[in-house]
This record gives structure tokens, sequence and C-alpha cells, in this order.
């Protein structure tokens, strides 16, 4: 017997990074040695201090319901760690924490978007934000961004794309998979065409404290405060403090917009586990030693990768943050390799990726679902020795192929 699904998931895609992981997995599983290039994780362990804390909270009894939006406690953390870390002010009233990043914005989606609606999503994107949108009914509006820009959208970009139809914008300042940023100057000319038009601005801020080489990140609640009640904050936990499997995040939005996030959330997940919400004020009001450790640890990373990928021939821009290296892969088109034995000529990315993996063990991701064909995105959120070795790795296997 058939399964009759609702036709909304017909125009959905399945997350690219999660399948180059399985496939990655596969090979582990039979002892192969694989360079996890591929999954958006960073590999330190979470900070002891909040692993005490969770343990303590759960001795002390978070192991019940708690407000559908968040506890008290976290949501005063979350106001002091946006005034320390972002420059502005907000009220507990604004805050929804939910289940990660990802299920904040699946939130904001249901809440936001219709059949009709347009959302304006500069390319290359995080692969969740454009299947996010179909699965509402509403359609994705790509704009397309080129190396030479940084991978920013310009400010006449932004203008173009508005229509009437015009529901949200979706920034995501670093960006996953690129690692560009907007600078103040840079994010304010957008939100200088944003202010014109009647449309939400959603900006992903879930990589902002990993910033390199003294990059100066605007956060957009700072910079963007004439949006007034248009504008809508996403952050967590995540990234910054090694706590991608505690599934915290929340978003800075109008009071208006949070009660209707917490009639969505009521009805679907109700509140984020409380032991992790402990854990998450303990991260955000605890000390930051182990922040800037694993900062100045992707920054090597960062310049250790990206310096080997330009040494390989295969192009690639220092980015200003996260823990991405976003390489044009296209040079090797027409090289004829060997895959799994058998004789191979690569025309695509895809194909890229999964020679890659086959013959170099190196896990990535092609840039096609990113909206980027001809890139990989490469995570360097993996030991130094790894990332030369699997470099080492992928310049051993280029060197075989033929033209």
């Amino acid at each position: 017997m058939s399964v009759d699904l609702a036709s909304r998931l017909s125009s959905v895609a399945p997350s690219a990074t999660l399948a180059m992981a399985a496939e990655a997995a596969k090979l582990t599983a039979r002892g192969v040695k694989v360079y996890a290039f591929s999954v958006g994780e960073p590999d330190f362990p979470t900070p002891s201090h909040v692993v005490e804390a969770a343990n303590k909270a759960l001795v002390d009894g978070a192991t019940r319901y708690t407000a559908v939006t968040g506890t008290p406690d976290l949501k005063a953390a979350i106001v002091e760690a946006t005034r320390r870390d972002r420059g502005y002010t907000i009220t507990p009233d604004r805050i929804t924490v939910s289940c990660g990043a990802k299920h904040v914005l699946f939130n904001l989606a249901t809440a936001l978007y219709e059949p009709g609606d347009e959302v304006i999503i500069p390319a290359p994107y995080w692969v969740s934000y454009p299947e996010q949108v179909r699965m509402m009914g509403a359609t994705p509006v790509i704009v397309e961004t080129t190396e030479e820009s940084g991978f920013r959208m310009a400010p006449d970009e932004l203008a173009n794309a508005v229509t009437p139809r015009t529901k949200a914008l979706i920034l995501c300042t670093p960006s996953n998979p690129t690692g560009s940023a907007y600078d103040e100057a840079s994010l304010a000319a957008l939100f200088e065409v944003a202010a014109k038009g009647s449309y939400y601005v959603i900006v992903d801020e879930i990589y902002a404290d990993l910033v390199y080489g003294g990059f100066k990140l605007a956060s957009a609640g700072k910079v963007g405060q004439a949006l007034g009640d248009r504008l809508v904050v996403v952050d967590g936990v995540s990234k910054t403090y090694a706590m991608t499997g505690w599934r915290i995040g929340w978003s800075i939005s109008s009071p208006a917009l949070a009660k209707a996030l917490s009639v969505i959330q009521g009805q679907s997940t109700t509140n984020p586990a409380a032991v992790s919400q402990a854990a998450a004020r303990a991260a955000l009001l605890g000390p930051r030693a182990s922040v800037e450790s694993m900062r100045s640890a992707f920054e090597r990373r960062r310049d250790i990768m990206v310096d080997g990928l330009n040494a390989l021939g295969l192009a690639c821009r220092k980015p200003e943050g996260a823990f991405y290296a976003f390489a044009d892969v296209s040079s090797l088109y027409g090289l004829k390799v060997k895959q799994n034995d058998k004789e191979k000529v690569l025309e695509t990315d895809d194909d890229v990726a999964m020679w890659l993996l086959a013959e170099a063990h190196v896990a990535t991701v092609a840039g096609a679902p990113f909206g980027a064909p001809g890139y990989l995105r490469l995570s360097y959120a993996t030991s130094d020795d790894d990332i030369r070795a699997g470099l080492a790795s992928i310049g051993a296997a280029i060197s075989k192929g033929a033209r």
C-alpha cells in the first residue's frame, strides 16, 4: 500500500549536508578514516562549567515542563548576553526560546509565510532557508551574489527583488555556507532599503561570535532599530559554546510575533528541554575563556584550510567568520578520474564531492544545494592535523587525474 503524503512535501528537498554525512558514516562504519569536512558542528566539548550546571539542574529537578517559550532565568540571561555581546537592549517579552535555531526558523516560517508570499534569500544560502519557505507554500526569491562582492547582497539587488508580494528577507551573517559577513556600513545600507518596505527582515546570527582577523560584526538588532517590529534576530548557543546537541536557540522579535510563536510552539514541541535551558543559561553567563579559545582555534584552522585549498588550485576567498571555506572547484571539471575502480569525467560539483569522498575519503558538501553550483563547502571545525591530512589526500587524488 502506498503512503499518501501531503502535497507540500513534493517541493521540499532533503538536507544535502545530512545526506553527505550519512554517506561518510557508511565509510567510517567500514573502518575507513574519513576527513569530515561536511557537517557544521564544533569538534570541541561543551565547556565543563556548562555540563556541571546541567548536572546540578537535574539534581535540583529540571526534569519537568517549563514555560512554553523559555524559563524566566534563561530569558534574563539572553537579555544580558544581548546587551553585552550585541550592543542593544531587549525585554523578555520579545524572546522565544526554541529547540535550536533551525526550529526557530521553522516556527517563523509557520507564523509568517503562506501561499502567494515571496521571501528574498541571497545565494549562496543555508539549505533549509528556501525549503522551509516552500514547505509553507510560499516562493523563495533567490538573489545571486558573487565571490567578487564577498558573497554579500548589494542594496540595489535587494531593491530589485522586492515586489508587492514580498513577505520577508532572510540574511545570515556570518554566513553558512560562505563565511562572509556584513560590516556595519553594508548592513545599514541594506536596512535603508528595507526600511522603505513593509516586509520582515530575519537575520540569522548563530555564528556571530565566530569572526576573525579583527573583523567587526554589526549586530542587526543594533543597526536595524529603524525597522522596528519588522526586524527578527535569530541566535542560539549551538556554535559559540559547542552545544549543538543541547538544542537551544531563540528569536528576538516584536511582542506580538513572540505571542504567535508561543501559540505555534505550544501546539508542537511545547518547551525546549528544561535541562538544556539551564545549561544555556550557564553558557551565556559563565566564563568566556572557552569561547575565545575555540574562536582562536577556528581562525587558525581557517587559514590552514583556505591557504591549502588555494595551493591546490581550488580558488577560495578567506571568510570573515563561521567555520566554512567555500571553494570554487570548477577548475576540476573535465578531469578524468578513477572512482570505485571505474573511470569518470568530473562534470559537476556533486561529481567532485562524491569523487573526493570515494577516492580521497574527504567528506564535503556540493555547492548546488546552497544555490552555488561549481563550489564545495568544507568545514574546518575539525583538528589542524585532519585538515592538513585531508588537503594532502585531495591533492593526491587530483594528481592522479588526467585531462
